[in-house]
């Protein structure tokens, strides 16, 4: 199928680059991938895979016949007709999505012109597709088109998503356009959605600011929960089973973070923003987000007093499992609040060597759980990795100085937990000191150094 066809380019091989290069290789086709970074093109001829994603590199070795890497944009040019942009769109200082990377890889093809497809995979703000067509048009850059097809890629399940999806949305002026990229996806079952490029751009937005919001209620519910005696866990569950709602995006915890949600609803709120509408409903959930880490630092509070001087265990440092991405991960704001207040902390994570960190000033990242809980008056879940959930807990009652355990993710057996003698208390139930108030800082939403992220998208 593939083979009859001129390969495909995917310029940009990170996280949705490389699983989408490799995905098109599994369907068939031939596949150029191109980055500015010459190690990792490198490093992939070797066939090295710069990223942790279950499956990818088994997918990568199986299907390396289809696949080749370059630096040279000639070289891709030369023999691809039809290119995904995959490169990354991280917040500018104002919160809009930087889009320099983007209208770089637009300059080096308008410089080469022909008969080309750039099919935008890339999230970018609305009216993006409008103003790369401009530009083209301003630089004579031939049969030069664009296309949309954005992504809807998980973390740790993304080669999953990408061979069955919920849906596969294009977004075309141009129906032939449409039918070109259509055609590549040949052989996945999934709903095809056929748009135009605004609104196609529009659908990854708001479904990613849809999600993000039904993660951010319920916390709010976990937080009401914890003030009057119910358990949030079994309200999501009879909210779920409603088919309105649906189960999905429904765990209480620490709140979001990674590559996607985060970046993403700040950069739709500023999208709002600047074509003169307030979003209201985003305030919210960003905020939400943002309280829900301050939340666990007030727990340790109620439990234990003053932090100062104390030892507290973070389990967990990835945003989510299964995956090896840092970026807007609740325990980079953990950690910073807690050596702010003046505890010591010991973190372990299984795809984060024991080593100084350089997201992690002042942390003890440790090769071992127990090393992590050695001496600690308080552990904390941030990321509930299975190795972490079924932790054996009876060595670490021994280890620490003092057992209690928060759970910021509603992952552990708080009974089981109890009855080896430890303190134990969720996100949303009536584990919790229901009697005492949180502090009143702990819903205030004034910036400060330990809640602004150090790097940009998640």
């Amino acid at each position: 199928m593939g083979d009859a066809q001129p390969p495909i380019g995917v310029i940009g091989v990170g996280y949705v680059g490389l699983v989408s290069a490799v995905c098109f290789a599994h369907l068939g086709h031939h596949v150029v991938c191109l980055d500015v970074d010459a190690a990792r093109i490198a490093g992939l001829k070797a066939g090295r895979v710069p990223i942790y994603e279950p499956g990818l590199e088994r997918l990568l070795e199986d299907n390396a016949e289809r696949l080749a890497f370059t630096t040279a944009y000639d070289d891709l040019l030369a023999r691809c007709r039809t290119m995904f942009v995959a490169v990354d769109t991280p917040p500018s200082p104002s919160g809009d999505a930087d889009l320099s990377r983007v209208y770089r890889v637009v300059e080096e093809v308008a410089a080469r012109g022909g008969d080309r497809l750039l099919v935008m995979k890339s999230t970018v703000p609305v009216g993006t597709g409008e103003h790369v067509l401009r530009r083209l048009r301003s630089r004579d850059a031939g049969d030069v088109r664009y296309a949309s097809n954005p992504e809807f890629l998980r973390e740790g399940a993304a080669i999953q998503d990408f061979l069955e999806p919920d849906r596969i949305v294009i977004g075309a002026s141009d129906v032939a356009d449409g039918d070109r990229v259509e055609a590549l996806y040949r052989g996945i079952d999934a709903p095809i959605v056929r748009t135009s490029v605004a609104t196609a751009e529009m659908i990854k937005y708001a479904s990613n600011a849809f999600l993000a919001t039904k993660i951010s209620f319920i916390n709010e519910i976990a937080n009401v929960c914890e003030g009057v005696g119910a358990d949030v866990r079994t309200v999501a569950e009879g909210m779920g089973l409603d088919h309105r709602i649906g189960p999905h995006f429904l765990q209480a915890g620490i709140g979001y973070g990674g590559s996607c949600f985060p970046k993403d609803v700040q950069a739709l709120k500023q999208l709002a923003g600047n074509s003169g509408y307030h979003f209201q409903l985003l305030n919210a959930v960003i905020e939400v987000n943002h309280l829900q880490k301050r939340r666990v630092v007030a727990k340790l509070r109620q439990r234990l007093g003053p932090l100062h001087g104390l030892k507290v265990a973070l389990l967990g440092l990835t945003f989510k499992p299964h995956t090896d991405d840092l970026r807007e991960a609740a325990s980079i704001v953990l950690a910073a609040r807690l050596i702010g207040e003046g505890a010591s902390v010991a973190a372990y994570d299984p795809m984060v060597p024991a080593a100084e960190h350089e997201l992690f000033p002042g942390v003890a990242v440790c090769a071992a759980p127990l090393e992590a809980l050695q001496d600690a008056d308080a552990a904390v879940l941030v990321t509930e990795w299975p190795e972490l959930v079924r932790l054996d807990w009876g060595p670490a009652r021994e280890a620490m100085r003092r057992p209690l355990v928060i759970d910021g993710r509603n992952a552990l057996d708080g009974a089981a937990l109890r009855a080896l003698g430890f303190e134990y208390e969720g996100v949303g139930s009536a584990d919790g000191p229901v009697a005492q108030p949180l502090p009143a800082d702990a819903g205030r939403s004034a910036p400060t150094a330990a809640t602004a992220s150090p790097r940009g998208p998640a």
